[in-house]
């Protein structure tokens, strides 16, 4: 068995050996979004910093820990705080909690972040469906010894997020009354925002949002065979795009401010999956 491998299989006979719970979907929660677990059921929770060789969440707002419990009556994993790249964590660390949650059984991965809006049509709390990504400006998290029982060495990216998925997502802002724009997601190592020159760039390549997250994770998910879908919330204009200058406490009130209705539209559509 590979490192990579026989680090899962302790994190995973770990968490086993506290509960037998089996998810079917798994949430990531972004910045300033930490506080869903009052819409679940909860069954238990299990901190990552007692699992073994498990990589912590040092960020503000990341409270580190996992939920199992039920999402109406889907049974449901969620990701309290998420493991970023530029925490010094290598990109296998990074997604190991995805890798795990596969391990206990999830189908479907249910990504949210806080993003830098770079469409200009966007605007600071509107909420956007992940389409697609570029993960060109980080390393992939496959990079290294192939893990075989997770999935084949060269993955197909065609289609990262499930278009049955966004279908779902889309009829159910619309059933909930919630704006949802569309867009591409563009993940950058951070943890410095990017320069304006930098932003015209990314526009250029096709980004419509920008943040330190979620594309790595999305790349995982689809190399073990998981049905991914995302949402954002655009927490700021990105550099050059606002007279503002940015900062994670900025990122957060807004993110805190849109947390009901983000809720009630991931936890309604949670249901239906």
């Amino acid at each position: 068995m590979s490192r990579q491998g026989e680090k899962l299989a302790k994190c995973y006979e770990y968490c086993r050996s506290l509960t037998d719970f089996k998810p079917k979907a798994g949430l990531i929660l972004g910045s300033g979004l930490g506080g869903y677990a009052k819409n679940m059921k909860v069954e238990l929770e299990i901190p990552y910093g007692d699992i073994p060789e498990f990589p912590v969440s040092t960020v503000q707002g990341h409270d580190g820990k996992f939920l199992f419990g039920y999402i109406g009556t889907v049974p449901a994993v969620v990701m309290k705080g998420r493991v970023h790249y530029y925490e010094g964590y290598s990109m296998e660390e990074a997604v190991l909690p995805v890798r795990l949650m596969k391990r206990m059984g999830i189908e479907i991965l249910f990504l949210t972040n806080a993003a830098g809006g770079i469409n200009r049509s966007f605007c600071v709390g509107d909420f956007m469906l992940i389409t697609d990504q570029i993960s060109s400006f980080v390393p992939s998290p496959l990079i290294g010894e192939n893990v075989s029982e997770l999935g084949e060495r060269f993955p197909d990216m065609t289609h990262i997020y499930d278009e049955k998925l966004q279908k779902l997502i889309r009829k159910t802002a619309e059933e909930e009354q919630v704006a949802l724009q569309e867009g591409v997601y563009l993940q950058t190592t951070g943890p410095n925002f990017e320069s304006p020159a930098e932003i015209r760039m990314y526009g250029l390549l096709g980004a419509d949002a920008v943040g330190m997250s979620t594309a790595c994770e999305a790349i995982a998910a689809r190399h073990a065979g998981i049905r991914v879908c995302g949402i954002s919330l655009i927490s700021n204009m990105a550099s050059g795009l606002s007279d503002e200058e940015l900062g994670s406490l900025d990122v957060q009130k807004a993110a805190e401010q849109r947390a009901g209705e983000f809720e009630r539209l991931v936890t309604t559509c949670i249901g239906k999956m």
